[in-house]
């Protein structure tokens, strides 16, 4: 079993910046994608950033040139570096691992963070 905690939420005001943490532990895995989510109050769960396996990165419009995603692997955490935040960023924050068990192929498996809150005042 692998486990996801996320860190770094808090409350900041628009234009400022925080740093989102998302650490795995557990069972050793091969990842396929890590990605990071956020959900507003009454909306759905939006795709922001991935980071996929060989380090290619893709990003949401909404986030692109103010968010930047990025991974430590000798650590097994995924960051999401966050800049000039505005209202609209408020949400709660998801990590997202998609994995096999193994390099050869093994069972695929997803697993999702806890989430983060992130409130952006004015």
């Amino acid at each position: 079993q692998v486990q996801l905690v996320e860190s770094g939420g808090g409350l900041v005001q628009a234009g400022g910046s925080l740093r989102l943490s998302c650490t795995a532990s557990g069972s050793s895995f091969t990842m396929v994608r890590m990605g990071w989510y956020r959900q507003a109050p009454g909306k759905q769960r939006d795709l922001l950033a991935a980071i996929i396996h060989g380090d290619s990165t893709n990003y949401a419009d909404s986030v692109k040139g103010r968010f930047t995603i990025s991974r430590d692997n000798a650590k097994n955490t995924l960051y999401l570096q966050m800049n000039n935040l505005k209202l609209e960023d408020t949400a709660v924050y998801y990590c997202k691992l998609e994995a096999r068990s193994s390099p050869w192929g093994g069972r695929y498996f997803e697993v999702w963070g806890q989430g983060t809150l992130v409130t952006v005042s004015s």
